[in-house]
């Protein structure tokens, strides 16, 4: 038998955990014979001192099997799996999962919730009149071999060390260790049963990883990772100096989707969108070549196969598919409100705090602050400039759709996310680097 504070002290000085010590204190944290005291100690611990590859791997492994593990063998085919690492007007899985379904492979995915700037797919799916993400395991395999593509809430309980250890490193101080966060998202993902993972790591001041460098070094830790543990993996890496596409907020955002399953849709978010289904296509071993992956993936937009695969899991889970044609449906928000650009001088859009913008739309009602809060459907902000953008006397930078709560706050906060210059400013990339 261990002592805890033997093994607290040993990372603390630097020393290397084996599989034994973490296994014991992982789940006798889950047990409860160990207090949340000693695991913030060693948390702390681990943040000055980093876990290696094979304490992460220890981690990682420790925590899939903690909990219960999907079994996706009743499934046909090549199963595919995308992660992202939490964005504003993130909306990708709508536009990505139809796409590689359209393609022939199977996106079985479960889903979060947002909680705090960062909106969640779930809630996103729900604006869409009668849609369920609550489906029982046999609807869920038989919705994934009928079409492709199902996309739904977590039932099983899956990873429940994680999910103490991340209570835990959210009010210790401890999210930041790159270790934590590859053992974290790799346990979720590996649990979740996909043969093949694209993950999606944002890097800006509206991500939890903020610069580029140690956005590579997470996404390379992830990678090997998964390859490690028998799944193909690879990482894009995508910034988050700015919301994604024009729309934050939850029905806005999958009209955006759905614009952009029609061939329409903000460029960035599109250019996104067909390199994360490239990637999940290239590494399932459809194609051979990049090229190839993205001829595919453009050949099932063009076609409108993909928007017919969003059409028939709306319709499969409940929903009513007209929304697709037919807008009105989704309701709309009781006030929508135009900020312009008031100056005479000619500007361009220096930054934009992306961080806030997702901040005002949860004022507005379209986020959670807290577990419990309940999330407005209809209201968000539609971005119109981006950075590097020219603003004229009048040009609409933002529009924002209230029913009302907060909104003298979203618009003061709209407005002081956005820095001008008046200098030329380079547009940004929103694919930083690839990590296969």
């Amino acid at each position: 038998m261990f002592r805890v504070v033997d093994l607290i002290l040993k990372k603390r000085n630097g020393g290397i955990l084996t599989t034994e010590e973490i296994k014991f204190l992982i789940n006798s944290y889950v047990e409860g014979t160990i207090p949340d005291y000693q695991i913030s100690a060693l948390l702390m611990a681990i943040y000055f001192n980093p876990l290696t590859k094979k304490e992460i791997q220890d981690f990682t492994m420790t925590m899939l099997e903690s909990g219960d593990q999907v079994d996706l063998s009743n499934i046909e085919g090549i199963k595919v799996d995308k992660h992202s690492t939490g964005g504003v007007g993130d909306k990708t899985t709508l536009v990505v999962g139809p796409i590689v379904s359209a393609v022939g492979l199977k996106l079985a995915k479960m889903s979060g919730r947002g909680l705090g700037h960062s909106g969640g797919t779930l809630d996103k799916l729900e604006s869409i009149p009668g849609l369920s993400v609550e489906l029982t395991s046999d609807e869920f395999f038989k919705q994934v071999n009928e079409i492709g593509l199902a996309v739904i809430g977590q039932t099983a309980n899956i990873t429940p060390a994680d999910k103490k250890l991340y209570a835990l490193r959210d009010v210790t101080g401890t999210i930041e260790s790159e270790g934590l966060i590859a053992a974290s998202i790799m346990s979720k993902k590996l649990a979740s049963g996909a043969d093949n993972i694209v993950l999606d790591v944002k890097v800006g001041n509206g991500a939890f990883m903020k610069d580029l460098a140690s956005a590579k070094s997470l996404a390379r830790t992830m990678v090997d990772l998964g390859n490690s543990l028998g799944r193909q993996t690879v990482a894009v890496l995508t910034n988050m100096e700015q919301p994604l596409g024009s729309a934050v907020g939850n029905a806005l955002e999958v009209i955006e989707a759905i614009e952009t399953l029609k061939g329409n849709g903000p460029e960035d978010f599109k250019e996104l969108c067909i390199s994360l289904a490239s990637e999940i296509v290239l590494v399932s071993g459809l194609v051979s070549t990049i090229e190839e992956a993205k001829t595919l993936v453009l050949e099932v937009l063009a076609n409108q196969e993909a928007l017919n695969k969003l059409r028939l899991m709306i319709k499969a889970q409940g929903g009513n598919p007209d929304v697709i044609d037919n807008y009105e449906l989704f309701g709309s928000a009781d006030e929508i409100i135009e900020l312009t650009y008031q100056n005479k001088e000619e500007v361009f859009v220096e930054s934009i705090d992306t961080e806030m913008i997702g901040n005002a739309s949860v004022v507005l009602g379209a986020g959670r602050s807290k577990k419990d809060d309940i999330v407005d459907p209809q209201v968000g902000i539609m971005i119109y400039k981006k950075v590097g953008e020219k603003l004229n006397y009048g040009d609409v930078i933002a529009e924002i759709h209230s029913n009302g709560k907060n909104t003298e706050t979203a618009v003061q906060m709209i407005l002081d996310a956005y820095t001008m210059t008046n200098k030329e400013v380079v547009k940004q990339p929103v694919v930083l680097d690839i990590i296969r």
